[in-house]
């Protein structure tokens, strides 16, 4: 029995983009059957609509234009099998299909049974799982391959179902987001249903950034007798080529590109930059704009910017207060130079000075306060906002994970902008990957200086983070608990932690809740990220 080829495309098939995704499709199709000799193409979980397209699968519209599209997909498709993801209309039911297309039809279409509504993930708001749906196993070449999407591959039965109706190998498409760690986890899972199922899996994922999500690829191959071949590299597009014998169950990968570093640490930089890229890409914007301040946050974002965009697409911007040290301005150049990024200065004191005497009568006896250093943030947003709107482009705020946790950052001040780089990440991390940046780049790319020194927001003297909050270590080892592992007050005091500084932890996070409503999105690298997956009320009693 001859091999099977299998051509697996671990690209970007961007939300609501029906018409490009078509076309890109119609020729991807083309292209793996002409110069990659394929038998059977496979393309992503809602390739064709792109994921997640959300609250757009509830325009009529939108679903009549899906449908469309894969038939006229299916009527290009000679001397291939393709399989497409899309959500198919039925009546007035929803699903989420993928397709097997040949011969110039849409052969069969396999129904998503498991249908994930947790972390980031909704689907039973738009998709129904169909009662009567049957496991779709077709003949290829001789061989007998099946077909599961995504979530479906986390239960037993689907697989199970699948291997039943004979499939010697099965194909899953996926649409599963970054986050770290999730690639062992992922791993462990395909090794626990082949050893169940004794079938072979090809698990394609997509990749590009959506909003807040990030598609990492890293798409995988695991042999029906238990081996699991290393990732595919994360986070660029490839055409991922394979043979499977289905004499022993075993593939033999013909192009797939393997990743070099897989490291925690690397992985969340290229998630970063990948997201930032896209959602700069995806709406419009060629360039970037960032308050540059000397500090440890906008150093990040800046690298970030550049390796996203390009130095020449990126501009910092200091603006100097009464406050702001000459190390400060010192270090924003220094590392502007080492990275060739242009640098101008617009100094706050006039407009800082303007709104102090404009509120000065209603002020007057007042003792100075956080007004006052926030109206210095309020003046930095209201410039970098000004530059966008005049010459194009979109503000990067540059705020960290642990800011927005307890609220130390300022709304419609430091928190303005587009998009947050590094929204999701604690400032320990940040630290921790700035030493990395460092490190793989064998160059400075972020002053040794801007690492070491005290963390300042600089709005008044002698100002260090550590006036307001816990050493960093501390708040973020509590903050991990509480946030991203739903630990509970009385768990992480039982832990070791000081009472009294959990509870005023616990309660910055809780009063802080109405600026994370209102803070830019930001790529998503942890298990628990501030926006669509850890979303509390506002407004709330519970303690």
């Amino acid at each position: 029995m001859a091999a099977l080829r299998i051509a697996l495309a671990q690209f970007d098939f961007p939300v609501g983009a029906v018409l490009r995704n078509e076309r890109r499709i119609v020729e991807m199709i083309v292209e793996a059957r002409d110069v990659h000799r394929a038998d059977v193409v496979l393309f992503p979980e809602l390739a064709l609509s792109g994921y997640p397209p959300e609250d757009l699968l509830y325009r009529p519209g939108f679903l009549a234009e899906c449908n469309a599209a894969i038939a006229r997909i299916a009527a290009t498709v000679s001397g291939i099998v393709a399989v497409v993801g899309w959500p198919e209309t039925a009546g007035s039911v929803v699903y989420n299909a993928a397709s097997v297309l040949r011969d110039g039809v849409v052969e069969r279409t396999y129904r998503k049974r498991e249908l994930p509504n947790y972390a980031v993930f909704d689907e039973r708001r738009y998709f129904e799982v169909d009662p009567d749906g049957e496991p779709c196993v077709v003949d290829v070449a001789g061989v007998r391959v099946g077909l599961v999407i995504c979530e479906d591959l986390w239960f037993a039965e689907p697989l199970a179902a699948t291997v039943a109706a004979g499939a010697q190998v099965v194909l899953v498409p996926n649409a599963s987001p970054f986050e770290r760690d999730k690639h062992a986890q992922r791993d462990a899972l395909l090794a626990t249903r082949v050893a169940e199922a004794k079938v072979a899996l090809a698990y394609l994922n997509v990749v590009g950034g959506q909003d807040a999500l990030v598609f990492d690829g890293a798409s995988v191959l695991a042999d029906a007798d238990g081996r699991i071949h290393p990732a595919a590299r994360a986070f660029e597009d490839h055409w991922l080529l394979t043979e499977f014998d289905a004499a022993t169950g075993r593939f033999r990968p013909q192009a797939w590109e393997k990743d070099d570093d897989d490291g925690r640490d690397a992985l969340a930089w290229r998630a970063i930059v990948r997201g930032t890229r896209d959602y700069c890409g995806k709406n419009g914007f060629d360039k970037v704009w960032l308050g540059l301040s000397g500090g440890i946050d906008s150093a990040l974002v800046l690298s970030v910017a550049v390796d996203a965009l390009g130095a020449e697409n990126v501009t910092g911007v200091r603006m100097p207060s009464r406050y702001t040290s000459g190390l400060s301005n010192d270090l924003a150049d220094e590392q502007a130079r080492a990275l060739g990024v242009k640098v101008i200065e617009v100094p706050i004191e006039a407009p800082f000075r303007g709104f102090l005497d404009a509120l000065a009568p209603i002020f007057a006896g007042a003792a100075v306060d956080t007004t006052e250093e926030n109206l210095q943030s309020r003046s930095r947003g209201a410039i970098l906002m000004a530059l966008a709107n005049k010459f194009g482009g979109l503000v990067l705020t540059t705020g960290n994970k642990s800011e927005y946790a307890v609220g130390y950052a300022t709304i419609y001040g430091d928190m303005c902008g587009g998009y947050a780089p590094i929204k999701d990440l604690y400032k320990t991390e940040v630290f921790a990957l700035a030493r990395w940046r460092n490190a793989v780049a064998g160059k400075v790319v972020i002053p040794p200086a801007v690492i070491e020194r005290p963390p300042s927001a600089e709005l008044r003297d002698n100002q260090t983070d550590q006036d307001s909050l816990p050493p960093y270590e501390v708040l973020d080892a509590i903050l991990l608990r509480h946030v991203d592992q739903e630990q509970s007050r009385d768990e992480i005091v039982a832990a070791g932690f000081d009472a009294a500084t959990v509870d005023r932890v616990l309660r910055l996070v809780r009063i802080s809740e109405w600026k994370r409503h209102q803070a830019a999105p930001g790529p998503k690298v942890s298990r628990r990220a501030f926006g669509r997956e850890r979303r509390y009320p506002i407004t709330s009693g519970w303690r």
